[in-house]
């Protein structure tokens, strides 16, 4: 099938409006969002004006996630959607499935649920007051005490931070990222958790924007140009030389060597040898890139927050701004940020249980990252000056 070189035409099925703007970040932050995190999702009257961030697969279904705890799942590729309930009222920032039933959805309030029936029904494994905690002892036994310090004040200022980003490689293994450089993983389905903050050369505590993982190459990235990368599985990172300093959302393993990373003001950068160098893959617009998606044939799509599902050379869309996107059971792909829900037809084809780079045959997927918006950003950095390579090339070779 003949690959679009634009936009595929979206058609505004139902869901998704604007992006959140971050909180500011304090003790007063940490109080107010403590009756949330144990009071359930408020029943909401229509899910087409629902502020939604994040989706992805669960088999055929699609599990859309956003503010005030709100979950949307739809079974018909988009037409309809029907509110699950949850038991936090939290911002919830991204979203993921292992397979078709067992998933995982992290947020403010350092937030993370559980579900094992497709977004039907969800529990907690983790907030930001028990994280905090676990920060504290982690670094108590290290006897660092710079680490000691920080982690005694994140449990001072109570459960006020997000979760940005999360990794579910199997049914059992969760990792978490957010903001901070907070970091957590769980090797049991979330009954024992473990800090990793530790794991990361990132001494300023910049925050964690996206984590992604192909084999055992895992890669994080974040504000200022922070990017990280690991050979073995996630026990070891080390810091990336960054061709950018500011702020990366998105972070792509093509293969072992090629990486692509993008974020702030259309910034996308690839690297075909590990990190070692970068070209600039030039972006038709200058818009924070805030999420991507690989089709089943491989193609790498881009969304920003102009409102633009970017491919092999051209975008197009509406001024709403686009949070996320997730592939669709049909191969078709969802975007999250508009209003409502857009969904579009497959790029080429598609496959069943295919989203946002989840391998061919897993009926699983995990969904693209939380919107840029809403993640804290401390940064200004312009792009460097030079020349970029061009977009349509370097995207069509990341397929």
């Amino acid at each position: 099938m003949q690959k679009p070189t634009a936009m595929v035409r979206c058609t505004r099925r139902a869901l998704l409006a604007l992006a959140l703007p971050a909180p500011a970040f304090g003790a007063a932050v940490g109080a107010s969002e403590a009756p949330a995190l144990t009071r359930p999702a408020l029943a909401a009257r229509r899910a087409d004006g629902a502020v939604l961030l994040a989706a992805a697969n669960a088999g055929r279904r699609i599990v859309a996630v956003g503010e005030r705890g709100l979950v949307f799942a739809s079974d018909d590729g988009g037409k309809r959607w029907q509110q699950q309930p949850t038991p936090v009222s939290v911002t919830l920032t991204a979203v993921r499935f292992a397979d078709a039933e067992r998933g995982v959805a992290v947020g403010h309030g350092g937030i993370v649920l559980l579900t094992a029936d497709a977004g039907a029904s969800w529990r907690v494994v983790l907030d930001g007051r028990r994280a905090a905690q676990l920060a504290l002892d982690a670094a108590r036994v290290s006897g660092h005490a710079e680490r000691v310090g920080l982690a005694e004040r994140l449990v001072a200022e109570g459960a006020d931070k997000p979760f940005l980003d999360v990794l579910m490689p199997d049914a059992s293994t969760l990792v978490v990222v957010g903001a901070y450089g907070l970091a957590f993983a769980s090797l049991d389905s979330g009954r024992h958790w473990a800090s990793w903050l530790d794991r990361f050369d990132n001494p300023k505590a910049l925050h964690l924007y996206a984590l992604h993982q192909h084999g055992d190459s895992w890669l994080a990235v974040g504000e200022q140009g922070l990017m990280l990368r690991s050979n073995d599985g996630g026990k070891t990172f080390r810091r990336l030389q960054s061709p950018y300093k500011g702020s990366f959302f998105v972070a792509e393993l093509i293969g072992e060597q090629d990486i692509v990373v993008a974020g702030l003001r259309g910034n996308v950068w690839r690297s075909v040898d590990a990190g070692s160098s970068w070209t600039q893959v030039a972006a038709p617009m200058p818009a924070s890139i805030t999420a991507s998606l690989r089709t089943p044939d491989g193609e790498l799509l881009l969304a920003n927050q102009a409102a633009a599902a970017l491919n092999s050379g051209a975008a197009s869309g509406s001024p709403a701004g686009i949070a996320g996107a997730g592939a669709q059971a049909s191969g078709s792909f969802a975007v999250t940020g508009g209003t409502p829900v857009k969904t579009a037809g497959a790029p080429t084809g598609g496959a069943a249980g295919i989203a946002a780079g989840a391998p061919a045959g897993t009926g699983g997927a995990a969904g693209a990252g939380a919107v840029g918006a809403d993640r804290p950003d401390r940064d200004g950095a312009r792009a460097p000056h030079g020349k970029p390579a061009r977009w349509h090339a370097q995207l069509r070779a990341c397929g």
